[in-house]
């Protein structure tokens, strides 16, 4: 199990903050520009984990770096899927991580509640 799997199903999300690569890319299908850099990409995290509910990881696959945490999670009556793209170094730090969503009704429940959160 990927220690980012891991932090964020044991809901430890200082943990998976603490995953992150300084200079991390972060990439999201509701914001056309990336997120740069660890200090932007914690409170992203720190919120969704509050945003979701009944998050769950349902497969991971590996090849070498690269990573994909496949989920599912509702946000009140939108159930929605994803995955969590990730790219690390040698040394397990992340230094990309992409998220995809599905349906679209999902990711905008998602986009609603974070523009909520994060205003």
């Amino acid at each position: 199990m990927h220690p980012f799997r891991a932090a964020v199903e044991s809901r430890d999300i200082e943990a998976a903050i603490a995953l992150l690569h300084e200079d991390v890319v972060f990439k999201s299908p509701a914001v056309f520009t990336p997120y740069r850099g660890r200090f932007a990409v914690a409170p992203l995290l720190r919120a969704v984990i509050q945003v979701f509910e009944d998050f769950e990881y349902t497969r991971e696959i590996a090849d070498g770096s690269s990573h994909a945490l496949m989920f599912k999670a509702r946000i009140g009556d939108k159930h929605l899927e994803g995955c969590d793209f990730l790219v690390e170094t040698p040394t397990g730090e992340i230094t990309e991580f992409t998220v995809m969503i599905r349906p679209m009704k999902g990711l905008q429940a998602l986009a609603e509640a974070m523009q909520a959160r994060l205003s």
